[in-house]
């Protein structure tokens, strides 16, 4: 079990925008977002972003591992979300970063944008997150999400946002009254509770679904980059070759 990385408390109180450089603090001067007063990041309580991925986000489920809750304010209407935490498998980041450990990496575990937000907010809002991230979690090195192949869009929010593409594997995914499951609910019997139960109990019903999953990487300081172990390719694009 991997120790909780240390980071600031969401902010109290109103917000304001420090015009010089972006970072927004609370009455308190805690830094809690980055951006401009009509498109901003700050960060928001748990129990806020969990409710918005579950009712917005296509997968309507949260990642537990998130620790990182920022809020995207358009017009000073709260539109979006994005979580931060650990990767499924913490210890496996030394496999992607050299030398990386747990408070070293973060993992874009879930974003949601509302289709009210402007064109190209999602991209705006990554950038603006990195920069709170830089500022308040200085031994964060690298930031890697993953885009899911059943999604169709290959992960051109990541390519938008200059993220590096670092290859794909194969997953498999089963689908059950209308519910997508991860195949690792099959053999996670602690973790996966009552879904992975569910899964298990009807699995003869299920039917399985092999796709890609595109793992994309992000480095917030750039000399961490000489310590990447996987090769760099192209950015896939759908109905093309990787």
């Amino acid at each position: 079990m991997v120790s909780r990385p240390e980071h600031h408390p969401p902010v109290s109180g109103p917000v304001r925008v420090l015009e010089e450089a972006g970072f927004l603090k609370d009455a308190a001067g805690v830094v809690g977002g980055f951006g401009k007063r009509e498109f901003y990041v700050a960060q928001v309580p748990r129990v806020v972003a969990v409710e918005m991925i579950r009712t917005h986000h296509y997968s309507r489920r949260v990642v537990n591992n998130s620790y990182v809750h920022l809020g995207v304010w358009v017009a000073g209407q709260l539109l979006g979300v994005l979580q931060y935490g650990y990767a499924l498998n913490p210890a496996r980041a030394d496999k992607v970063v050299a030398g990386t450990d747990s408070r070293g990496y973060l993992e874009l575990n879930r974003m949601w944008l509302d289709d009210a937000a402007p064109r190209n907010s999602e991209s705006r809002a990554i950038s603006y997150s990195f920069r709170y991230i830089r500022k308040v979690m200085p031994q964060v090195k690298w930031v890697q999400s993953f885009a899911d192949e059943r999604c169709g869009r290959w992960g051109v929010v990541y390519q938008a946002a200059n993220f590096l593409y670092v290859g794909s594997h194969k997953t498999v995914f089963w689908e059950l009254d209308g519910e997508t499951y991860h195949d690792m609910l099959l053999t996670a019997h602690v973790k996966g509770g009552n879904r992975g139960r569910h899964l298990r109990d009807n699995l003869t019903r299920a039917t399985k679904h092999t796709f890609r999953q595109f793992r994309y990487v992000y480095f917030l300081d750039k000399r961490a980059m000489t310590n990447l172990r996987l090769p760099i390719h192209p950015y896939p694009k759908p109905g093309g070759m990787e």
